[in-house]
């Protein structure tokens, strides 16, 4: 099945490759030639469909001579992790994306035919797809485990493979990586419609066929990113559902630019403005996906984030490469060929208008995503990472901006208007609003952004409820715009309450000890152990007369060092967050001794030896930082003595104005806490390096070990996950509204 897979891959590139340049001929030549392109594009997603069902075999199969399967299964995985592995590798995910965008080629064929639009869509299109084949065939998911592992022994298969990630054994790897990769393939539609209505010349090819495209592309996006927040939040013990990864970045760019396209396509509707806007949009939002494919994908951010693969090999990163080049040439190409014809039609001055609205919330998205492109491709750069403080402080200026823009559009016309009558007409909504804030000036919030942040968000919530039930009176299914910006602004709600007013408390719980923990006495009760191996810590929690228990998990794994699970309880206004950080038994400090590593060197620490893994970017801001908006940045130490091995990950956090803290682990088989008292991460051919302090500790005496855990409270966290389902509900009527229309 290995070979038959992989030429499937190959005869998948050729016929998508053929139909791409038939395509094109048909579109110079004439409708007759139409026929064959059209085969071949079917060919094409038959044998993506084959291959992809001929790796789940494997996977299913247990087929470790199939050097993928090896890498990324083994026999105790579950159905639905198992079949998980398909897209947990790069070589899979490639497939996947493949997958998925061939499924789209035949419902965009299909559609772009009825249109009139088949050759000039379909060519842009296939060469996208073919492009991803080629990735697919260089680094093809059926290579032998001979071919993949050199080292490994000729013609003896290994018993069971490597596994999946312990991070992946969760739920949402069955469903968030799916969907992530769904709106990333989506989004090329838009592009493909861009590229093919400026060769054909057809300028309103985005308004008349993109608008349902270009909707689901985004709600799709949308959701992914917000299916993987929860899975951070809920599952990782990151402490957030939002750390401003350079990764995590990469995935909101090309959605915050469709968010902005969609907007300057209604205003393009109504006025017949905004061509060249809307199609230099659809054309860099896809750019931005592909974009965030290298930076996933190509290495380059090995270092700095906890999402990319850091050793994809020279092949990958260079067809990644050539792959975002030839989409910006194509798209600057195109543009640059129609410039005449694509001038720009001179703005009106009316500011109280609805254009005037969506151009200003347009250019406000587009300005957050430039700062997210700055911040995310800064490492590439420079030796420095953007810390999360920035990217909060340059947004909340903007989620004002675009949450007044949100409520005041609906107050205004597309002519020009009074602004004494948009006053009154916003009377209610502008009072009812500034009561909301005052009540939490009341409550004792200070911050004048803050506070403007509310009064915004309650204004957007207020005008779009109060617009809803005018029009569910009338046709419900013109809602989903409203719903979409109810959900909006109770997400912002939700993100200022659970970011600005949370609280966190590191601390040492020892056994049977109640300990007082921000308004709630906290009882580390007893380590237990699972079946498959994980440890159970049980607290108990009293809190305003009731009691209960969180069990936060801890287990050791062999590749990916120490995983730590969270446990909540969430009440309607807050979520009571409790992480696990360690088990430690009681400890007298000693002298501590230095010792410096680069990047994969092993050194002998009294005997034992140590060895420099790599950074880990895991520990997102409120994690290890307290709430303060700093970044912390671990060193992962393999420690090996004999045949007993663990992983230890010591953090330094860094605060804007402060000096860099470190915070140290302990290690059972050094018996020793290990600092980091140096860090230097190397660029291009310089090795990264670390030194560390190793302070030797020896047991008190003490009964026990003591655990230490991180509790948080999250206020209204809840609105953050209601927001966003209200945001898809939206998203979804819309949909249906504008599959119809067009």
């Amino acid at each position: 099945m290995t070979v038959l897979g992989h030429w499937m891959l190959i005869l998948a590139l050729v016929a998508t490759g053929a139909s791409a340049i038939m395509y094109s001929r048909a579109a110079t030549k004439g409708a007759k030639l139409i026929v064959i392109p059209r085969r071949l594009l079917i060919l094409g997603t038959a044998c993506i469909v084959l291959a992809s069902i001929l790796l789940l075999a494997l996977l299913l199969s247990h087929d470790f001579s199939n050097g993928y399967v090896f890498s990324y299964s083994d026999r105790s995985l579950p159905l639905h992790y198992l079949v998980s592995t398909f897209y947990a590798g790069q070589e899979g995910s490639f497939l996947f994306w493949a997958l998925c965008s061939g499924l789209i080629a035949l419902a965009l064929v299909r559609y772009a035919r009825q249109k009139n639009d088949e050759p000039w869509v379909m060519t842009v299109y296939m060469a996208v797809q073919a492009m991803f084949l080629l990735l697919l065939v260089a680094k093809s998911p059926f290579r032998s485990i001979w071919e993949m592992f050199p080292e490994a022994p000729a013609g003896r298969l290994p018993l069971d493979g490597r596994g999946l990630n312990p991070l992946l054994q969760n739920f949402w790897m069955v469903i968030h990586p799916p969907i992530l990769f769904l709106g990333f393939a989506a989004m090329a539609v838009p592009f493909s419609l861009a590229i093919g209505g400026l060769w054909k010349k057809e300028y309103t090819i985005l308004i008349s066929r993109g608008f349902p495209w270009v909707l689901t592309a985004t709600s799709v996006l949308g959701l992914g990113i917000m299916l993987g927040a929860y899975w951070a939040y809920g599952v990782l013990g990151w402490g957030g559902y939002w750390g401003w990864d350079p990764v995590e970045n990469s995935s909101l760019l090309p959605w915050l630019t469709g968010i902005a396209l969609l907007h300057t396509m209604l205003a393009q509707l109504r006025t017949g403005k905004y061509v060249r806007t809307n199609f230099v949009l659809a054309i860099v939002s896809f750019f931005l996906v592909i974009y965030s494919t290298f930076l996933t994908r190509s290495g380059v951010l090995g270092d700095s984030s906890v999402h990319s693969f850091t050793d994809p090999g020279a092949t990958v990163y260079w067809l990644l490469l050539a792959f975002l080049l030839l989409i910006a040439v194509a798209g600057v190409w195109a543009m640059a060929l129609r410039r005449k014809e694509l001038k720009p039609v001179a703005m009106d001055t009316m500011i109280l208008s609805r254009e005037t609205s969506l151009w200003a919330g347009s250019l406000a998205l587009i300005l957050s995503a430039v700062v997210v492109l700055f911040g995310t491709s800064l490492p590439l750069f420079s030796k420095t990472r953007v810390e999360p403080s920035f990217y909060d402080t340059t947004h909340l200026p903007i989620a004002i901006v675009i949450a007044l823009l949100i409520g005041f559009s609906l107050y205004t016309q597309w002519e020009m208007q009074d602004g004494i009558d948009t006053l009154k007409r916003s009377l209610k909504t502008l009072l009812a609003s500034l009561l909301v804030t005052a009540v939490l000036v009341v409550l004792g919030v200070r911050n004048v952004l803050v506070l403007l942040f509310i009064f915004s968000s309650a204004f957007a919530f207020f005008v779009n409820a109060e617009v809803a039930v005018k029009v569910a009176r009338g046709d419900w299914r013109f809602i989903g715009g409203k719903l979409t910006h109810m959900g909006v602004a109770i997400f912002f709600l939700g993100v200022i309450a659970s970011g600005k007013f949370s609280s966190l408390e590191r601390v040492v719980l020892p056994l049977n000890t109640p300990k007082e923990v921000l308004g709630h006495t906290l009882t580390y009760t007893g380590e237990q152990k699972t079946a498959d191996g994980k440890s159970t810590y049980r607290v108990r929690v009293n809190a305003n007369g009731s009691q209960f228990d969180l069990l936060p998990v801890m287990f050791e794994t062999g590749q990916q060092g120490r995983m730590r699970n969270p446990d909540i309880a969430t009440t309607f206004t807050q979520d009571f967050y409790l992480s696990p950080v360690d088990v430690v038994p009681g400890e007298a400090a000693g002298e501590q001794e230095p010792f410096t590593l680069e990047k994969g060197q092993t050194i002998a620490i009294g005997g034992i030896q140590a060895t420099f893994v790599g950074f880990d970017m895991t520990q997102h801001d409120q994690s290890v930082t307290g709430g303060s908006g700093g970044m912390a940045v671990g060193s992962i130490l393999e420690i090996a003595s004999g045949s007993a091995r663990e992983r230890i990950t010591p953090m330094v956090v860094y605060q804007e104005g402060q000096a860099p803290k470190a915070q140290a682990m302990p290690s059972r088989l050094l018996n020793a806490n290990v600092a980091v008292v140096g860090m230097n991460v190397g660029m291009g051919t310089s090795p990264s390096t670390i030194t560390v302090g190793v302070q030797r500790t020896h047991n008190d005496g003490g009964e026990g070990n003591s655990l230490i855990v991180e509790a948080s409270i999250k206020p209204f966290i809840n609105l953050v996950w209601a927001g966003t389902l209200l945001i898809m509900v939206g998203f979804f009527l819309s949909i249906l509204k504008r599959s119809k229309e067009a």
